[in-house]
């Protein structure tokens, strides 16, 4: 189907991604970071797995949510941009019905495993240093490994409508989607139907995984401030928050943009289209080129096994 395609239909066999109306003149301009940010996004998470993986000291609870991170940003960064670069670069905007339901289902399957995982690793800070002595006992492998599949089910089956309830809308005038990959509510917005259901079910999914996820996570980070303000000295208030410091930042860098991207979504109605999907692209694409960055930088162990790595073995 072509771009100025008009007349009714209600069963597009394909798409057409728009990419960035209003901006296609600085698609090449564009590429240039989005390219840079995706190779910093393969290569820092790539090498976490890899440190991880080859480093017996790094094989606690802490590190295995890291990693579970770092393969959660492969996929959801990995899901978008390689279609968006393809927009910008060779004008290939099409993509079929089936593949943008995948792409659209794989976005808010990894997005909600991302906030999991946020809080599964708050719940990992909260128990040790709240109640280091029990922290082994509590976090033993077998329990990190259930939390894990939870978060991993959770994500799967509540992203599962989406794709389902795109499915079933007629689509009529015209297959064009404004953005540059299958968000959920740009496709919906074209069906001929009352999509209402889509939307309450996008405010449910909201409700019931981002902002309970945020709700645990203020809560366990309340624990941790009190036991914090209570230590004796300084020197230990500040060495134990320096533990979370890392957690906080990726928290921040993932739910920040997540929040305005949201906001300026429902309620922005004057904001420009490019800005908003500008938006969208930015929380799906910064933050897993952030996490490794600030992990790297900011944990120790990493840091060191990262510097051995460059100065004894030439990786």
């Amino acid at each position: 189907m072509s771009d100025t395609n008009t007349t009714d239909f209600t069963n597009p066999s394909t798409f057409i991604l728009q990419g960035i109306p209003g901006l296609e003149a600085a698609y090449v301009w564009l590429s240039i970071p989005l390219c840079t940010v995706y190779a910093i996004d393969v290569f820092g998470n790539f090498t976490i797995l890899f440190i991880v993986k080859t480093e017996p000291s790094l094989h606690v609870p802490m590190y295995y949510f890291l990693c579970m991170l770092a393969v959660t940003d492969l996929v959801l960064s990995t899901s978008t941009l390689p279609k968006m670069l393809s927009i910008f670069w060779f004008n290939s905007r099409e993509i079929d019905f089936s593949a943008c339901l995948t792409q659209l289902y794989f976005v808010h399957c990894f997005s909600g495993m991302e906030s999991g995982i946020f809080m599964a690793m708050a719940f990992d800070r909260y128990v040790a240093i709240c109640h280091p002595l029990r922290h082994s006992t509590i976090l033993t492998n077998p329990m990190v490994a259930k939390i894990g599949l939870a978060i991993l089910l959770r994500g799967g089956i509540f992203a599962l409508p989406f794709p389902f309830l795109v499915r079933q809308w007629p689509y009529c005038k015209t297959n064009i989607i404004p953005h540059t990959h299958c968000e959920h509510m740009a496709v919906v917005k074209l069906a001929c139907a009352d999509i209402r259901l889509s939307s309450y079910y996008g405010l449910f999914v909201l409700l019931c995984v981002f902002c309970l996820d945020v709700f645990f996570i203020t809560v366990s980070y309340m624990q941790i401030l009190r036991t914090i303000f209570s230590l004796p000295t300084k020197d230990a208030r500040l060495k134990t928050f320096g533990t979370c410091f890392s957690h906080l930042c990726a928290i921040l860098a993932f739910y920040i943009p997540g929040l305005f991207s949201l906001l300026t979504h429902r309620f922005g109605h004057n904001v420009a289209l490019h800005f908003h999907i500008l938006m969208a692209n930015l929380y799906l694409l910064v933050p897993p080129m952030l996490n490794p960055i600030i992990y790297g930088v900011r944990t120790k162990q990493i840091r060191d096994r990262l510097l051995h790595l460059f100065t004894h073995k030439g990786f």
